[in-house]
């Protein structure tokens, strides 16, 4: 482990003691900002991919671009609790590949993988952006579908035909009526959820809206207890809509309810996803948080740092409920 990484792992460790929180499942050791957490099963175990925020590098450069820049980091664990850093997804000929060690600084973007299995093998759909911008706005965005035989080799499909070049954050499902649909925030039309629709995941037509109203990021969508329910990230907590047929939602509760919201001395949950156990029996959330911010629009080195943290979700009374749990969810589900 390298010095930078030995004083990321000491600062999250007097952190924690220092407040109450969420139970953590994970923190990212090179830089201390693993965000868009997935859960896949692979080779008896679980891996964790996570946009790989660079919240404490000494020199990201100017604005935003501590959050550019990024790769996917990918951890392990065998039973859900003990988790070990692998490395992170590099660039390759033909695509992306885990590599391990000091790496050189990324020359693009890669943001909030979403990680599938199919019966052909492994799909990821990735947001890739040009460079390292530090700023948010003019830089266009697309969701880019990866093919692996295995979740860390990948070669590169190309971009999915989406309804404009402002899209990230991608949630793929199959739903009820047999077709497949992708999920996505699209910054163009006020950053709402968009979808898009394929019989065969080769061929993409446009769902149109999916959720709109507030300003939004992070769909996930999964059954549950008979219906299906999406999240979306309202940057104060998590939405939740729900729906018989995973096209048409209704939204949980008034306009501003929310689950994982903030509360005294415990960050609000943010973008995640929501990985299936028990053959749908159960689901658990994974999910991220920005623990030492203090208040909205706080930009303090300290604000970027973040955590991955897991969550049981049920369905009582019919309306979904999220219940805070560590690792051994996982391995309950095993």
């Amino acid at each position: 482990m390298s010095e930078h990484a030995e004083h990321i792992e000491r600062d999250a460790r007097r952190e924690h003691d220092e407040r109450p929180e969420r139970i953590e499942l994970f923190r990212d050791p090179v830089f201390d900002g693993a965000t868009d957490p997935v859960l896949a099963a692979h080779d008896g175990g679980w891996l964790l991919f996570t946009t790989q925020r660079r919240a404490t590098h000494p020199d990201p450069g100017p604005g935003v671009a501590w959050v550019h820049g990024s790769r996917i980091g990918v951890a392990r664990s065998d039973d859900g609790e003990r988790w070990r850093h692998l490395g992170a997804l590099a660039v390759t000929e033909d695509g992306l590949a885990l590599a391990t060690g000091d790496l050189p600084p990324a020359t693009a973007t890669h943001w909030a993988p979403d990680v599938i299995r199919t019966d052909d093998g492994w799909r990821m759909y990735l947001t890739e952006i040009d460079g390292v911008p530090d700023r948010w706005e003019g830089h266009p965005r697309r969701i880019v579908e990866y093919r692996g035989d295995d979740p860390l080799h990948w070669r590169r499909i190309g971009a999915v035909p989406l309804a404009s070049d402002r899209v990230i954050d991608a949630a793929v499902a199959r739903c009820p009526d047999g077709r497949w649909r992708l999920w996505y925030k699209d910054e163009s039309s006020g950053s709402i959820t968009r979808v898009g629709v394929s019989d065969d995941l080769e061929h993409w037509s446009d769902g149109g809206v999916a959720i709109g109203g507030r300003a939004h990021e992070g769909p996930v969508a999964f059954p549950l207890g008979g219906s299906w329910w999406m999240l979306t990230d309202e940057w104060r907590g998590m939405a939740v809509h729900r729906s018989e047929d995973a096209v048409h939602w209704t939204r949980q509760g008034g306009a501003d309810a929310v689950l994982l919201g903030p509360r005294p001395g415990v960050a609000q949950g943010h973008h995640g996803s929501v990985t299936l156990l028990d053959d749908g029996a159960r689901a658990v959330l994974v999910y991220f948080t920005h623990p030492l911010r203090t208040a909205d629009g706080d930009e303090s080195l300290a604000a970027r740092r973040s955590a991955v943290h897991l969550a049981e979700m049920r369905v009582a009374d019919g309306a979904l409920i999220a219940e805070d749990a560590d690792g051994k969810a996982l391995s309950r589900g095993r």
